[in-house]
């Protein structure tokens, strides 16, 4: 069997197509990742410091009612799978890019899909603030706003990236299921050639390369919290 997978004709053929398609697919899957997080992270912040500042004893407490609702859309949002939620937003992929095929139409099911991820990680981020620092902002005066953008935020920043990170990481490997349903990148490399066409190695291939992306992504996120936890320390 691993005679007719990597004989020389089939190497030669693999060999074209990463040529060929390898470039722009991994630009496709580069710049949707990072597309979709941006808007996802626009969303999901804002709604992680709602999630802590809102609740009973939080600094800007919100109507029950109002939280629930919240927390009942964020968990249902996370709860689906996101091949299956990529087909139900189709009617609003195609309201919003006039298309549900293609590359730049699978930011729309993304950030939906990640957004309320985001909005965990980052309640997750502010809870690990210290209450004397938010205690002692509110002691001399501090605005709700104010200890959020002032205490809130920049305490959490470290914590922050590595949420984000992570919260990239896991929307780049979305990229890659979009393949499915004609998204671009490649996802729909390792689809169209490796699953479909049998050329193993092309998947093979893909796959070694979104490998590669989320340790760089990786890399470079756990870098930046380290070297920002540092700063914030001293």
């Amino acid at each position: 069997m691993g005679s007719s997978i990597f004989d020389a004709e089939k190497a030669l053929e693999a060999w074209e197509i990463i040529k060929s398609q390898f470039l722009i697919s991994t630009w496709e899957t580069v710049y949707v990742t990072l597309l979709a997080t941006f808007f996802a992270t626009v969303i999901g912040m804002p709604l992680g410091v709602i999630l802590v500042t809102g609740e009973e004893k939080g600094i800007r407490p919100l109507p029950k009612f109002l939280m629930k609702i919240l927390n009942l859309v964020i968990n249902i949002l996370r709860s689906i799978p996101f091949l299956i939620l990529m087909i139900l937003v189709f009617p609003l992929t195609r309201l919003i890019c006039g298309t549900v095929v293609g590359t730049f139409p699978t930011v729309v099911p993304l950030v939906i899909a990640a957004f309320p991820f985001i909005a965990r990680l980052v309640e997750s981020s502010i809870r690990e603030v210290n209450p004397n620092t938010i205690e002692m902002a509110q002691s001399l005066g501090a605005s709700p706003m104010q200890i959020v953008t002032k205490v809130l935020i920049p305490e959490s920043v470290p914590s922050l990236v590595s949420n984000l990170t992570i919260a990239t990481t896991t929307i780049l490997g979305y990229t890659a299921m979009s393949g499915i349903i004609g998204g671009g990148g490649l996802g729909k490399i390792a689809i169209n050639y490796g699953y479909y066409r049998y050329k193993t190695l092309v998947m093979i291939a893909a796959v070694i390369l979104l490998i590669l992306l989320v340790q760089i992504l990786q890399s470079i996120g756990t870098w930046l919290a380290i070297k920002l936890n540092r700063k914030l320390k001293h």
